[in-house]
């Protein structure tokens, strides 16, 4: 039986830094994560892709803004289901070109994911999305739209939107049915458009879930053995900035979470993924792994003779390389 991996990858792998975000730009950089794709499935496992947005819903809300005076402006949660049909198209077709003839069918499913109403996060919207704006801007959407604004880094004021956490994954059944087929799925983009149970009928809500949050939501309920948080570099660092700075092989569950609770992986960093790593593993996860593409395929198949080193692999005490057997 073949073994199924979660991937998920960011919205800014598919936007890079210093880029306009142009179709071309994007497809080009899905191309690179296409490519580790077929080598996972190559190698034997079933693949569930899950995409974050973040560049891409703050492109299509300044579209939505600066074209608000002759079409209606959508919600939040409506530009999410947007971007996550784009970026499934996107690496849709990445992926099938990556894989010629021999890849198995690839389907992109507009995923909603439930989340509490009672959340505390939406008492304390965090989340920066969408374009810059100045003080006097900030204060008249405050007052006309009633959102939350934020200073940003010294550039600027932006919408603060709440990150509620993922409760369940209402199109589940649907994934887990075209991943039984061998398929190849991208699911949960931008963590999933936010959808609250309002008796008994679903309604979107303005939020971002985070991706890999939601992706580890994804990963447990299917009963995948991996879970793969890909990043843009080819390992986690403890100490990072410090001379003392060294990369991380293979480490238990626990002594993650102890790297964690001493602070080592900051919430603007490698917070949310070795998080999603370390609750993965803690729900019945073989492994987790945080690296970048190039490193994929040899850190869910370490000693198998890819020439790649492996990234970084969370795993279970029992199943650790340095355990006694």
């Amino acid at each position: 039986m073949s073994k199924t991996a979660v991937v998920a990858l960011g919205g800014n792998a598919i936007t890079r830094n210093g880029q306009q975000g142009t179709h071309a730009e994007q497809m080009e950089n899905a191309r690179a994560m296409a490519a580790a794709i077929r080598g996972l499935r190559e190698a034997g496992w079933n693949v569930v892709l899950v995409h974050g947005n973040g560049p891409q819903v703050g492109n299509l809300a300044i579209q939505q803004r600066a074209g608000a005076d002759q079409v209606p402006e959508m919600p939040l949660h409506v530009l999410g289901a947007m971007t996550e049909g784009q970026l499934g198209s996107l690496l849709a077709l990445a992926v099938r070109e990556a894989g010629g003839v021999d890849l198995p069918g690839v389907v992109t499913v507009v995923t909603h994911v439930v989340v509490r109403k009672d959340d505390p996060a939406f008492g304390l919207p965090t989340k920066p999305i969408g374009p810059f704006y100045t003080v006097q801007e900030a204060a008249r959407l405050v007052s006309e739209q009633g959102w939350v604004v934020g200073e940003d880094a010294g550039r600027g004021y932006r919408r603060l939107v709440p990150s509620p956490k993922p409760v369940d994954i209402v199109e589940l059944d649907a994934i887990r049915g075209l991943v039984d087929q061998g398929l190849i799925v991208v699911a949960a983009g931008g963590g999933g458009i936010p959808v609250v149970d309002e008796g008994g009928a679903l309604q979107g809500i303005d939020a971002v879930i985070d991706k890999d949050s939601a992706a580890q939501r994804l990963a447990n309920a299917l009963g995948a053995e991996a879970l793969l948080l890909v990043t843009d570099v080819p390992a986690v660092m403890l100490d990072f900035g410090k001379e003392t700075a060294r990369s991380i092989g293979e480490i238990t569950v626990d002594e993650a979470q102890t790297h964690a609770d001493d602070g080592q992986f900051p919430e603007g960093s490698m917070g949310p993924k070795m998080r999603a790593a370390i609750q993965f593993v803690r729900e019945g996860g073989a492994t987790a792994v945080v690296t970048n593409a190039a490193r994929a395929v040899a850190s869910l198949n370490p000693g198998a003779g890819d020439d790649a080193e492996p990234g970084t692999r969370i795993v279970a005490a029992d199943q650790h390389l340095g355990a006694a057997p």
